[in-house]
């Protein structure tokens, strides 16, 4: 993979910015975290070099100072809301940050539920972090938010709401995903502090748009395609624009809120800091692109790969027409067509050769593996094993996993386990495979190349089951499909 990001620098760069924006305040800064503190692909993807567990790194060399907070909105827990990436809901996805953070060292303060109205399942999850130890607050609906700042700023506002005791300097307010409410427990915190005393100041990082790139950067182009079921649109920070004669990006949210947030902030703390939006953010990684060439290519990349898996999601029921229109429409407007993703029109083609599903995969060298539907391996399953085999050199006629040893695995799937497509998936090609290394000196140097195809792009001409799809992302392979479903059945459970 062709490198365009200074990870080392950007760490460096970021931890001082952050430490910077904490000394302006003095006694704490609560940073409102957005987009992903743990495995930010996005990010990878778009700026390649960006290592998915940057800002951990970054947060890191703070650690003596910092401590995480979560919050949770109370309507996602009661609507099973899930992170798409992971499959998982918000719900759980908390406990999985809470390990992750606590796994590299990182304090966690507690856990925040916004927006209570006494939901069920925000009861039933509170008792369940409490059994855990989990320290839990609530937070409350605030008549007026955000528009009513004299209410809001009051022991009847923010008042309410239950105070997060913190005990460091740096305190990270963090969520499984937008909408949860984050800016308003840091603005409910500072005037908690205030009330007891204490001086403390408001930041925020958000990696994306990056406000140094230029607005149709495709960078933040694709942050408009990744946010277009958040209706984000990239803009001139006006306020920016205004106050200093300098152009910078940011988005529509921001944009629209900084009034009422700058309001809230003086009245908290008596005066604020910020001019426009972009001051308030720290992020620095505008400056740690290293090739602009390498990055606009990563970035048109990443707005197919959104189009495609919008497209696929409107046609199982997951989202709307209008979503993938507008992905559709910022693709347009960068003047992307989706056969620059290679593996498209190779899975395309292949599919019409054999008149069946097909996959493509594109090595990190350039070259494209296919693989095809036939009576003993699925499409994903052929594709995974043609590319590992070229990868070892080995020649495409080699049978690296003999048809003795697929035939038990489809009579289990068959007779025992009550399935009734005999083809073997991507898991069960991996475990036959594995099997027929530890006679098979061909299987044995195919497996070892599975962790070369980290970063690897493919593509299916129909909708993968979960398993494929599971199992291409565990290997790190960036997998998009055609809105078409295999079959015309109604129910698609694998």
């Amino acid at each position: 993979m062709k490198i365009g990001f200074d990870n080392d620098k950007y760490v460096e760069l970021q931890s001082g910015k952050i430490r910077e924006r904490i000394g302006m305040f003095g006694s704490k800064l609560y940073l409102e975290f957005g987009g992903k503190l743990f495995d930010d692909f996005h990010a990878s993807r778009v700026l390649p070099g960006f290592l998915p567990d940057s800002k951990i790194k970054m947060l890191l060399s703070l650690k003596e100072e910092a401590e995480v907070i979560i919050a949770i909105n109370a309507d996602a827990i009661e609507k099973n809301k899930k992170r798409g990436d992971f499959n998982i809901s918000y719900d759980l996805d908390v406990l999985r940050l809470i390990d992750a953070a606590r796994a590299v060292g990182l304090y966690v303060g507690g856990v925040v539920i916004t927006q209570y109205s006494g939901e069920a399942h925000a009861d039933k999850f509170i008792e369940r972090l409490k059994s855990l130890g989990v320290r839990v607050y609530k937070h409350y609906p605030i008549a007026g938010y955000p528009s009513n700042t004299n209410f809001i700023v009051s022991k009847d506002g923010f008042g309410k709401n239950e105070f997060v005791e913190t005990t460091r300097k740096l305190v990270v307010v963090t969520a499984p995903g937008p909408g949860s409410g984050k800016m308003a427990v840091c603005l409910s915190q500072l005037y908690g502090e205030q009330q007891r005393g204490v001086k403390a100041g408001y930041a925020k990082f958000e990696t994306f748009p990056i406000w140094n790139l230029p607005l149709n950067h495709p960078v933040n182009i694709a942050y408009e395609a990744a946010t277009a079921d958040l209706n984000d649109v990239n803009m001139i920070d006006p306020f920016h624009l205004e106050a200093y004669q300098k152009i910078c990006v940011n988005y529509n949210r921001d944009i629209e809120i900084f009034p009422v947030l700058n309001a809230m902030l003086t009245s908290i703390s008596g005066e604020s800091p910020y001019k426009s939006p972009t001051d308030m953010g720290v992020n620095m990684a505008g400056f740690c692109i290293t090739d602009n060439d390498v990055v606009v290519k990563a970035a048109r990349e990443e707005i197919i790969r959104r189009v495609l898996k919008a497209r696929c999601s409107a046609k199982q029921g997951f989202s709307s027409n209008a979503e993938v229109e507008k992905i559709e429409a910022i693709m347009a407007k960068a003047g992307i067509s989706v056969d620059e993703r290679k593996v498209v029109p190779a899975a395309v083609q292949r599919a019409e050769e054999t008149n069946g599903p097909a996959v493509a995969i594109e090595l990190a060298d350039g070259r494209i593996v296919t693989g095809k539907t036939s009576s003993l391996l699925g499409a994903s399953a052929a594709a995974l094993i043609n590319a590992i085999k070229t990868l070892a050199g080995i020649d495409h006629d080699t049978k690296i996993i003999p048809p003795e040893v697929i035939g038990p695995v489809q009579e289990l799937k068959i007779k025992y386990m009550g399935n009734h497509n005999p083809r073997l998936h991507t898991d069960e090609v991996l475990i036959a495979l594995s099997f027929s290394a530890i006679t098979n000196k061909d299987a044995a140097k195919a497996f070892e190349m599975l962790p070369l195809l980290k970063n690897c792009d493919a593509h299916a001409t129909v909708i993968l089951s979960h398993v494929d799809e599971n199992v291409f992302s565990k290997l790190g392979v960036r997998v998009t499909c055609e809105p078409t479903y295999q079959t015309k059945k109604l129910y698609h459970a694998v």
